[in-house]
């Protein structure tokens, strides 16, 4: 097994879609991830000082995105139900 320059490593494209017996299912969620983070890894990661918070946030600004959409969610749904069950007008 041959290691490589391991101080600089060189990173390909991302993995393969598995083989599966689901490949729409499977194809749905690669769709989704590719749509929520479509910008790669920011080099450096946490550990550049200055612009690396920034990179960061664009990174994750799709998980984010979510996160906020299913918090608005988990509030709202249940409070419209709640007032479609008191408020029967």
């Amino acid at each position: 097994m041959e290691l490589g320059n391991i101080s600089q490593p060189a990173y390909g494209p991302g993995p393969k879609a598995p083989g599966s017996s689901t490949p729409g299912l499977v194809g749905m969620v690669h769709g989704f991830l590719q749509l929520v983070q479509p910008n790669d890894l920011p080099i450096g990661g946490c550990t550049a000082v200055g612009g690396a918070g920034n990179e960061l946030l664009l990174y994750e600004l799709g998980f984010l995105v979510c996160m906020a959409i299913g918090l608005l969610f988990i509030i709202l749904v249940p409070l419209v139900g709640c007032c479609f069950c008191c408020c029967r007008c």
